[in-house]
């Protein structure tokens, strides 16, 4: 905990004040830096591996189709440049993709995590090789998240929790139209079915096209409990989301996270710090990068 209390006191608070700055001017940010904390993580280890652009041997991981929809890197050099005028090769681009997560919920009305540690350090390369492998997929089933997350240290209710982040999610159309043509999936509720018709007219749409719909029509932008409440009543887009509403090993965390939405703070407090901590860089391990898109 403080690691930067000597080195770079305000680190933890310029982070904030650059997190909140960019959500309103950019609302999608916030969005966009959970997200961030999930890919870096899963891949290996929380060591902003993730942000490296495809340059001086490295092959950036954000050419990986698991990478598809995600945006807003570009955003990250604002808060690194903040960090870099006030203490220069100090503050690890690594604790930039923990810190700005934790604070991006908080603008999303979700929880405020407390104990989030620091003193991660940067990866000197990248995995893309990897990804494919550690990111689940669009279609996977429960069984294979649930053991990807329980490789990295994570329980099936903090899990179940992490899911909860679909809350503010959106779905491309190429990831859903299977559920959708030639026939509907039986497991989706009807009605709502003809809604994502209509968001996703073709069998068939174009990747470059933005059409999506997304995951929680009612608070689309906060972190709550409304993809439980979605997902028991089938209105779930991807198919672990009907899975996760039904398997015996997960339905009970999910009924009680749509009756609750402190119980779903608290669990998704936990998972984020448990995901935020995995396999760091620490001590001589990496380096401290000066642009988080490139090795120094």
């Amino acid at each position: 905990m403080n690691y930067y209390k000597e080195s770079c006191p305000k680190a933890e608070e310029i982070i904030r004040q650059q997190v909140e700055t960019l959500y309103y001017k950019h609302g999608n940010t916030a969005v966009s830096w959970l997200r961030n904390l999930f890919h870096d993580c899963v891949v290996k280890s929380c060591d902003a591996s993730l942000l490296l652009e495809t340059a001086r041997g490295v092959e950036s991981e954000q050419k990986s189709k698991r990478s598809f929809g995600m945006r807003n890197f570009k955003y990250v050099k604002i808060i690194k440049d903040a960090l870099e005028k006030e203490c220069p090769s100090t503050v690890s681009c690594a604790d930039i993709v923990a810190l700005s997560a934790r604070d991006g919920i908080v603008m999303l009305k979700g929880p405020k995590i407390e104990m989030i540690k620091t003193g991660r350090r940067d990866s000197r390369g990248s995995y893309l090789g990897d990804v494919e492998t550690l990111i689940p997929n669009h279609n996977d089933s429960l069984s294979s998240v649930i053991s990807t997350f329980n490789s990295i240290g994570i329980d099936v209710e903090a899990t179940v929790a992490l899911l909860g982040a679909h809350s503010v999610g959106r779905v491309h159309c190429v990831n859903l139209v299977h559920r959708l043509y030639p026939t509907i999936d039986p497991t989706l509720d009807p009605s709502y079915a003809l809604y994502l018709k209509k968001r996703c007219p073709s069998p068939t749409p174009d990747p470059n096209a933005v059409l999506y719909s997304r995951n929680d029509r009612e608070t689309p932008m906060v972190v709550d409990n409304m993809y439980y409440k979605n997902i028991m009543a089938h209105k779930g887009l991807l198919v672990i989301d009907d899975e996760l509403a039904t398997d015996p090993r997960t339905a009970p965390f999910v009924a009680k996270m749509a009756a609750d939405n402190n119980y779903f703070h608290e669990q998704f407090s936990r998972g984020v710090r448990l995901l935020s901590e995995t396999n760091p860089l620490t001590g001589d391990q990496g380096e401290i990068r000066k642009d988080c898109r490139y090795v120094n």
